[in-house]
């Protein structure tokens, strides 16, 4: 184990290997823990829709164009805004790896984006108040954030800057995807504090949903504004190559306009919440529009 200064240090090592294989497929643990995570934040947000009047369905099918959509949207925010990986004379990667996501490399809030706009497509032609569901899914969407992000521990990726705290990171060269055993340093395991800090933020925005009378997306906003709070001093800590904007990394810009943002709906919007009876009946008469659809159909 690493020593510095003579004191034994109790450092976090890094998995050896970033997948396992059943032959002739190589499963990732970044893909599994992208998996676990929308399953779990899923089932959570089902539930409390459910608990708010609504049919637990209506999440997992605005899932159907939400996930796809969410996971084209954080790709290409990734990309677009750490474009000097794949692209350009200093590439560290060639082009065409820009488009292996399984490889790492997702931002949070191109995936919100999209997925929200693919949840509205939903809500849109099922005439269910996306606010409304978007309140209900806030802390599943901040659960699956969390558990997603130790999928960067298995990628070696998200650490920041060298330290030698006994909680720091060990991270290794690595050839092919599998450690050669050489350390190259100790590193500030960013996303251990961006997981922790996503699970406290589940806890508060459930404490703050059961204490007061909280819709209209106010929900949604506290959610922004709680991740974006806890990203701005995550993205302080980071120096990997990235994107900067006047000395900071865009990252940190993001977080800190969707935080004032987020706090500006959060004062402003409409007060209370939709009563259990209306979204009931909301649901309700799109899945009667559903199954009149269904025997229509049946009929020719």
């Amino acid at each position: 184990m690493p020593q510095h200064s003579g004191q034994l240090l109790a450092f976090i090592p890094s998995p050896p290997c970033g997948y396992f294989s059943l032959r002739p497929l190589d499963i990732h643990f970044y893909a599994l823990c992208i998996i676990v995570g929308a399953v779990t934040g899923s089932i959570l947000a089902a539930r409390r829709w459910e608990a708010r009047g609504g049919d637990r369905n209506d999440v997992y099918d605005a899932l159907l164009w939400a996930i796809p959509l969410g996971i084209i949207g954080a790709r290409l925010y990734h990309v677009i805004t750490d474009w000097h990986l794949y692209f350009g004379a200093t590439a560290l990667h060639e082009p065409i790896d820009s488009l292996k996501i399984w490889e790492g490399g997702l931002g949070i809030w191109g995936g919100v984006l999209f997925g929200a706009l693919g949840a509205g497509i939903y809500c849109h032609r099922h005439h269910l108040p996306l606010t409304a569901l978007a309140d209900a899914a806030a802390p599943g969407l901040i659960l699956a954030q969390g558990i997603g992000r130790l999928g960067n521990w298995f990628n070696q990726e998200l650490y920041g800057r060298p330290t030698t705290v006994p909680w720091a990171l060990e991270i290794y060269e690595r050839s092919h995807g599998v450690s050669t055993g050489q350390l190259i340093g100790t590193y500030h395991p960013t996303f251990l504090y961006e997981m922790l800090w996503d699970f406290l933020v589940v806890i508060l925005l459930l404490v703050v949903d059961k204490k007061f009378v909280i819709g209209y997306g106010r929900l949604f906003a506290s959610y922004v504004t709680l991740y974006c709070l806890g990203r701005f001093w995550v993205e302080l800590m980071r120096n990997d190559p990235a994107s900067h904007i006047l000395g900071l990394r865009v990252n940190t810009w993001v977080s800190g306009v969707l935080f004032c943002a987020g706090l500006v709906y959060v004062l402003i919007a409409k007060r209370g919440r939709r009563s259990v009876a209306e979204i009931a009946a909301l649901s309700a008469r799109q899945m009667g529009d559903e199954q009149g659809r269904d025997s229509s159909s049946s009929t020719h």
